[in-house]
């Protein structure tokens, strides 16, 4: 279980730094506000902690959401081989010059 805890967390402040930061504030806002009977601490943590982790998982439906029905098109930086020559890139020639004195 030791060695777990530590690769989950860092799978989920890698996938999303800002809101595990935020969830972790609000975590322990509640743990302080909890251990010191300060109410509204408590309650803010709390708050600010299911609003981080609303929006973690509405990032995750949103990601769920991709259309399978459009083929994914891919971006060439470069012309296919089987293209003609004309486009082909021009052959870089080297002068000789004598470098200035």
């Amino acid at each position: 279980m030791n060695a777990v805890l530590p690769r989950i967390l860092k799978s989920a402040y890698r996938r999303d730094p800002i809101i595990s930061v935020v969830m972790t504030m609000g975590l322990v806002d509640a743990l302080i506000g909890g251990l010191d009977d300060s109410w509204s601490l408590f309650i803010f943590g709390l708050i600010i902690t299911g609003a981080s982790l609303g929006v973690k998982l509405w990032k995750v439906q949103q990601n769920r959401q991709i259309p399978q029905d459009e083929p994914v098109l891919q971006q060439r930086y470069l012309p296919s081989k089987s293209s003609s020559s004309a486009s082909a890139l021009p052959m870089l020639s080297v002068t000789k010059k004598r470098p200035p004195l």
